[in-house]
Order: C-alpha cells, then structure tokens, then sequence
C-alpha cells in the first residue's frame, strides 16, 4: 500500500457511550453528538450496571456519565471505572446545589470535565458545541496526569504544606486553566499563603459549579475563595473565581483594583474566557501582574497571555508532562508567551517568589 493510500483513511471517531437515565436526555444527546463528523455515539445505558456491560463490549474512548441514577448513582460507577477501566469520563449533570457539589466529588475522583444538562440558560447550540469541546479535550486527555492516579501525592485529609509570604505584595496573579483545570488549580492554590497576593482565575466550568468549586476551595485554602461578584475588590489574600456563563475582567480605579462581571459572545467557544481576563489583566496591571496559563485543551488564554507579557508581566505556562490537556500551554509556548515552563508542583513556589520579586 502507498503512503498516499495510507494517508487517504479517514481519521478514527472518537466513540462515545451516553450513560443516563433519562431517555429523552439520551436521545438528545446522541441526536447531537452524531452532527459532528469527528464523534461516533457507540451506544446509550440507562443506569451504570448496562453501561458496565457495553463498556466492556463497545470500548468507548470517552463516557458520558449523569449522576444521579438508580441502582447505582454516579459517584459510585465513576469510582468503580477509575478503579478497574480507567478511561476519560464526561460529568453531564443538573444545576441543583446537591448536583454541582456531587460534580466536585466527581473531578477528585478522576473525571475530566463537568458539563450541565441541556437547557436552562445556555441555549441548546451553546450547550452542544461545549460539550462537543469537552468530548473532544477528554479523548486527548492524559488521564495519568491525574492527581487521583499520581503516586506520592498526600491524602486529602493531610494539610497542605502552605508557603510563606515574607512580606505583603500588591502583585496580581491571573490563572487560566480548562481541562483537567480543577484539580491543577486546587494543588497550587492550596498552597498559598493567607496573605498571598490577589488572584483572579478562570476556570472553565459551567454556572452553578464555579459556585461549588469556590465553596470546596474555600475549605481547602489558607486564603479566602470565593466565586467573583461584580464590582469584588482583587487584594491580599482573596481569591476570586469566574462565575460561570460570565466573563470576568479587572479593572482599576486609582490604586484599587476591582473586577467586573459580564457577559458578552463565547470566546474560543468559552464563556468565561480566560483570554477575556488576561487582555484586562494586560491593560490595567501590566507588569504588576502575573499571568499562569494551566492545563487545558485550545488556545484560550494564548493571546492574553502574551499581551500580559508585552505589557511586563511575569508569565508561567505548565509544562506538558504535568498536564491533562497540553493545548492551551502549547499554544502559549508556541507564541512566545510564556517566560517560564513550569510542572505543577513547582507551580506555587514560582508563583509566589515572583509576588516577592
């Protein structure tokens, strides 16, 4: 056979298995799904002991999980695939207080991304194409990467070992992260002083589970998080995460800095954007700033960040080993954004040397 025949075949799709309860969530899911020509839905189960069979029999590259289901809910199937048939799983779960924190425990366990259910107030085209983009960034994924599947890694219920602050800053850190971001981000900013300098992240992650995953962040860190509110002041020892479904973007009145919360069209499909924040980070902190471009699949955050660093700010971009999601570094590398590469363990004690330079 000739390399032009060879380079003639198609492109493998990526096969998904839908697992759901609810018919009418399947149908529309699989409906969907099947519109982009780079994805087969292989198959569909209503509770996990089916999707266990067809798991086993169709060896789906990515799943489609709900989490709340009978005979056996989510959490307990996700902690059962991690185990036996580690593979990329998708979260598709409701917006309900209980369902979003659920979806926190899930990314500890080892999922990849969470994802609403179709509706509310995401338009079904919106919803679509960033599940499609969530499917497309968990089959690349580096699942190894996973804190949950990393040997040497401490116990949830052991401390942290925090940094010290010699003394205060009024440097601003801009963290960006996507794919594989929750868990990256937890381990760096678990780490962190109570005084550590004013943080703004982006994590894409969609409304109602930024609120959840700034509660459980909250717990874990010396410094206070919290999930931003319009006008919220950036200082010393807060950190303010990006509300889902909303842009984020600092601003600056004489020496205070503040953020303003709106909305606006997806950017590189993402609301928020991390591009969004890190092109006001640039603006308005220029070289009191620190950029930090994490995990994550795409090029979200590669043009902020190398406008932070025309404008004097340090900049950071994980290294490719410690990610989940090499893309969105990639691309910062490739452009020449990030002055520094970094893994992720030594991601926190860069970040503050800097805040102290």
């Amino acid at each position: 056979m000739s390399v032009q025949a060879r380079a003639d075949y198609p492109k493998p799709k990526i096969k998904v298995l839908v697992v759901d309860d609810s018919a009418v969530v399947r149908q529309i899911l699989t409906r969907e799904l099947q519109k982009d020509p780079d994805i087969s839905v292989v198959g569909a189960a209503p509770d996990p002991y089916i999707a266990r069979e067809k798991i086993a029999r169709l060896r789906p590259d990515v799943i489609t999980l709900d989490i709340e289901m009978p005979r056996m809910d989510g959490i307990a199937f996700l902690e059962k695939i991690m185990r036996h048939h580690p593979l990329p799983v998708v979260v598709i779960s409701s917006l309900t207080p209980q369902g979003s924190e659920t979806a926190m425990r899930a990314l500890e366990l080892g999922a990849v991304e969470v994802m609403t259910k179709p509706g509310g107030s995401y338009s079904v085209e919106e919803i679509t194409l960033q599940i499609i983009d969530r499917i497309k960034a968990a089959a690349q994924a580096d699942i190894s990467a996973l804190r949950v599947f990393r040997k040497g890694d401490m116990p949830d219920t052991a401390p942290p070992r925090r940094l010290s602050m010699l003394r205060t800053t009024e440097r601003i850190v801009a963290i960006g992260a996507s794919t594989g971001g929750t868990e990256a981000i937890r381990e760096v900013i678990t780490l962190f002083p109570p005084g550590g300098p004013g943080t703004v992240i982006v994590q894409h992650m969609p409304e109602g589970f930024t609120r959840s995953f700034a509660h459980r962040m909250n717990e874990l860190c010396a410094m206070e998080v919290r999930e931003a509110q319009d006008g919220d002041a950036v200082r010393t020892g807060v950190i303010l995460i990006a509300p889902g479904n909303r842009h984020m973007v600092l601003r600056r009145s004489g020496a205070r800095y503040f953020v303003k919360i709106k909305g606006g069209p997806l950017v590189h499909h993402q609301r928020p954007s991390v591009d969004v924040l890190f092109s006001s980070v640039a603006e308005f902190a220029g070289s009191n700033a620190i950029g930090v471009l994490m995990t994550g699949m795409g090029a979200d955050g590669a043009e902020g960040l190398l406008a932070m660093r025309d404008a004097g700010a340090r900049t950071i971009a994980q290294d490719e080993r410690s990610c989940v999601v090499f893309g969105m570094p990639k691309a910062a590398i490739d452009k020449g954004a990030a002055e520094l590469v970094v893994p992720l363990r030594e991601m926190a004690s860069r970040i503050i040397a800097l805040a102290q330079s």
